[in-house]
């Protein structure tokens, strides 16, 4: 925990954004309740009521009051890469949800709680890269307040709705209010930063203007309850009356509940990474000749790709004992690792010789 520094100004310019150096939109079930405080042994629950209580509206101020102390701005940086975010508070103790691309690629990861203003380190705690998840943990963060987590389930078209997160990355919380306008919409995007793409399923579609550093922010109901995760909008900084009407998405919090029950019972699988990410220190493409397997088109320096003898035009063949005919293979792999595992590896040279070594991963960060 360290006292805080002052708000960091950062800017991205662009349409249809995720994040502040985060994704660009390419195309276009589950009870209420509140999460408790948490041990790191222990998996969060959601303690649910039945039925649910009519929607009480709450003014914008009303609202504003009962979001803001539950969020956090965070501030991902990584190499010559600033990410500027939001993240939801869901335990007094420091266990914050907000998105993958929000901290992918951050070796410096630091929230500024927006209860009392103090600046945590945090620790990345576990992902799912494919649905645009990530669970933290503030350290030695206590007594935060939390979000009141609701559902998705009963949420309708037009029903109101709105958006508050870092935008801009000004580390000043904006509400965006707006209506929901669609339900289970399936959006494709690209990460601006890597170029990397992806397939966002089941999201809530809004017209609330989600702007860059809204991104893993709440989407909360009329009444202050958590029903989505902020991921995608087509901000526009300057809005006139010819401007496109704001089309933003969420991830249901139904959807997103279960990805932070796993992560915090400490059960990795193939789409959720669980702990520290291993790095090997190869970037990798499909090789569909003769012989499958991952084509290594780059090394990182002083990796443990390279110090095993790995260079480009290899073709990764076997990875501790997996045969690998693919870079989805190799993936796959290494999502059941950790750093500081050693693996025997093998693989053809650029020449189609045989070769073959061991090597220890790396830790390295959220991928």
């Amino acid at each position: 925990m360290r006292k805080r520094s002052g708000k960091r100004s950062l800017w991205l310019a662009g349409l249809l954004v995720l994040g502040l150096g985060g994704l660009a939109l390419v195309a276009p079930p589950l009870t209420p309740g509140t999460y408790p405080g948490t041990t790191e042994s222990a998996p969060v629950t959601v303690i649910t009521t039945a039925p649910p209580s009519p929607i009480v509206s709450l003014t914008p101020e009303e609202l504003a009051a009962r979001v803001v102390p539950s969020i956090v701005t965070i501030t991902s940086s990584g190499g010559f890469t600033t990410t500027a975010g939001t993240g939801i508070v869901l335990s007094p103790d420091g266990v914050v949800l907000t998105n993958h691309h929000v901290i992918s690629g951050g070796s410096e990861i630091t929230a500024t709680s927006m209860s009392n203003g103090l600046i945590y380190d945090v620790e990345v705690l576990g992902y799912d890269s494919d649905q645009d998840l990530a669970v933290l943990r503030l350290a030695g963060a206590s007594n935060l307040p939390s979000a009141t987590v609701g559902t998705a389930e009963n949420a309708k078209r037009g029903d109101p709705i709105t958006a508050i997160g870092n935008a801009e990355g000004e580390g000043v919380p904006l509400p965006a209010p707006g209506v929901i306008t669609n339900l289970g919409v399936t959006v494709n995007t690209r990460n601006s930063t890597d170029g990397s793409r992806n397939q966002l399923m089941g999201l809530i579609e809004v017209d609330a203007d989600i702007r860059p550093g809204d991104s893993g922010g709440p989407l909360v109901n009329a009444a202050a309850e958590l029903i989505g995760v902020s991921s995608a909008g087509n901000a526009i900084a300057d809005r006139t009356e010819t401007s496109p009407a704001p089309q933003s998405y969420a991830i249901p919090i139904d959807i997103a509940l279960p990805v932070v029950d796993q992560v915090l019972s400490g059960l990795s699988s193939e789409t959720v990474r669980v702990g520290p990410t291993p790095i090997l220190g190869v970037a990798v493409k499909d090789h569909r000749d003769a012989s499958p397997g991952a084509e290594v088109v780059a090394v990182s320096f002083d990796s443990p790709a390279e110090k095993a003898g790995l260079t480009k035009g290899a073709v990764i063949t076997e990875f501790g004992g997996t045969p690998i005919t693919s870079s989805a293979d190799l993936n796959s792999v290494m999502s059941s690792r950790k750093p500081g595992d050693a693996i025997d590896v093998k693989w053809t040279d650029a020449q189609g010789q045989p070769a073959a070594g061991s090597l220890v991963l790396d830790e390295g960060p959220p991928r």
